[in-house]
Parts: structure tokens; C-alpha cells; sequence
């Protein structure tokens, strides 16, 4: 345990020095301080005012642009040391492959959720400041799912970055990985569905294998729990789980993904030639 939370130490002193790092954390706070000074905060649209509305465009946003973020800096975090061959000389010490590949792992998720930890800090302050309701519930429970959000995609880079040995290959790969889940999953199965007599029930299933349409749902269901905004594939979800049992699921099955795909990352880096 003392060399794998040096590893994290060591890990959080280099991404603090990295110019990425201030880049990431100024976008999310920059993107709390935006909602401010637009107004967002004092708007109401479609019933959903104050912080709740603020909540739901940052969730949002960070659905979408947050997993690019962690898997385009992840995924460099192995191949950038085998490179440079500080992996070669932090294993000449007395330090096991699982110390140092968990060691980053734990390192890389601190730094990944922190700038996401400050932006909602910074919005309930705001939310004080402008003496509006906070839905506590839903501040909590969008906390958990941008927590599970980083973690999934944070063992999606790790494997990557495991399983391909040059960084930019692996940035390639990351960024088309990304595109397919975000959109070329969605419309693939749209176009099955147009074409094809499959049952629609079978789509929705492989749909909801998609942690990023996964994570869209759940932050969609806390503020129209009838999910009329998705059609009848809201049917399928509400008769199939139920409201709380699927916000559960939500929760659950990334996190269990990602332990899988950081599993299989150590397995596929311990096997393979580290330099």
C-alpha cells in the first residue's frame, strides 16, 4: 500500500504541473461561472428553475464532453511513461506492476474528479448566494453519477492504454471509441430498427449497454420521470425497471463495467512487454 499511494502521490504532482490539467479545471469551472452570469440560475424553462436547472445543463454537458477529457488524458498515462522510460525506472525499485498500475489508476481518478468536485462546490455556493432552494437529493445523486462517469471511462483508458502501446494510436482509438458510443451506436440501432423486423425490445437492451446512454437517461429521469423526451423507449424502461431500480442500475452497472475493464487492463499489461 505505501508504494501504490506513492505512485498516486507522484501521479497527482505530475498531472498538477501539466498545462492540461489547469485547461480541464478551467473548463468546468469556467462552465459553472457561465450559468451565472447568463442568468441561468434565475430562469425557469419547462418548470425546472434555480439550481436544479443549473444541475441539469452542467450534467448535460458533461455527459457528453467528459469522457473525451478523461479517456484522451487516461490513455497516454501508461504509454507516456514507457516512452519516456520512467516506467523502466520505477520498476528497477522495489515496486510490483499492481502497485504501479493501480497506483496511477488512483493518482489519475483523483485528479479527474477533482475539477468536477470544485464546479459543483462552486454551484452551491451560488446557489447560497442567490438564496434559491437546493435539491439536495438530486445534488447528491448527480455527484454519484458524474463519480461513476469518471470512473467508467477512466477504466476505458487505462485498458486502452493497456492494450495499445503507442499513445498515438491510442488517442485515435479513444476518440472513434468515443464517437461510437456517443453517436454511431445510437444511429446504427436506429437504422436497424427502420430496416429490420428485430424485436424493438432487443434494441433498447444493447441501447442501454451504452454507459453514455445510460448516464443521459438517469439525468434525464430526475426531472421527467414519465422520460417523455425519449418515446416509447421509455415504455421499455419504466415497465422493465421501474424509476428507482433503474436510477439503481445506472449507478451499479457502470461501476461494475469499469472494474471489469480495469481488471482486464492489469491482466493485459502484467502479460505484455513493458518497454
Amino acid at each position: 500500500m505505501k508504494n501504490l499511494i506513492l505512485i498516486a502521490k507522484i501521479d497527482i504532482q505530475e498531472t498538477f504541473a501539466s498545462k492540461w490539467f489547469l485547461f480541464y479545471l478551467l473548463t468546468f469551472a469556467g462552465l459553472i461561472a457561465i450559468f451565472f452570469v447568463t442568468g441561468v440560475v434565475d430562469s425557469r424553462v419547462a418548470g425546472f428553475s434555480g439550481l436544479t436547472r443549473m444541475l441539469l445543463l452542467f450534467i448535460q454537458i458533461c455527459i457528453i464532453i467528459l469522457p473525451i477529457f478523461i479517456l484522451i488524458t487516461t490513455v497516454r498515462s501508461i504509454n507516456s511513461d514507457r516512452e519516456t522510460g520512467a516506467l523502466e525506472y520505477l520498476l528497477s525499485f522495489p515496486v510490483s506492476l499492481k502497485e504501479y498500475y493501480f497506483g496511477k489508476a488512483l493518482g489519475r481518478a483523483f485528479t479527474v474528479f477533482l475539477p468536477i468536485f470544485i464546479a459543483l462546490i462552486l454551484s452551491l455556493i451560488i446557489a447560497i448566494f442567490k438564496n434559491v432552494d437546493i435539491p439536495w437529493g438530486v445534488f447528491f445523486y448527480y455527484t454519484l453519477l458524474l463519480l461513476v462517469l469518471s470512473f467508467t471511462f477512466l477504466s476505458f483508458g487505462f485498458l486502452i492504454s493497456s492494450l495499445i502501446k503507442s499513445s498515438e494510436l491510442g488517442l485515435g482509438f479513444s476518440f472513434l471509441f468515443w464517437l461510437f458510443l456517443l453517436a454511431f451506436l445510437d444511429l446504427a440501432l436506429i437504422g436497424l430498427m427502420m430496416q429490420s423486423s428485430i424485436n424493438e425490445n432487443i434494441i433498447y437492451s444493447i441501447s442501454l449497454a451504452n454507459p453514455m446512454q445510460v448516464f443521459r437517461i438517469a439525468a434525464i429521469s430526475l426531472f421527467d420521470p414519465n422520460l417523455a423526451v425519449i418515446g416509447p423507449a421509455a415504455y421499455f424502461i419504466l415497465d422493465g425497471f421501474g424509476k428507482i431500480n433503474f436510477l439503481i442500475y445506472s449507478a451499479l452497472y457502470p461501476t461494475l463495467l469499469g472494474i471489469i475493464c480495469m481488471i482486464f487492463g492489469y491482466i493485459s499489461f502484467s502479460k505484455k512487454d513493458l518497454v
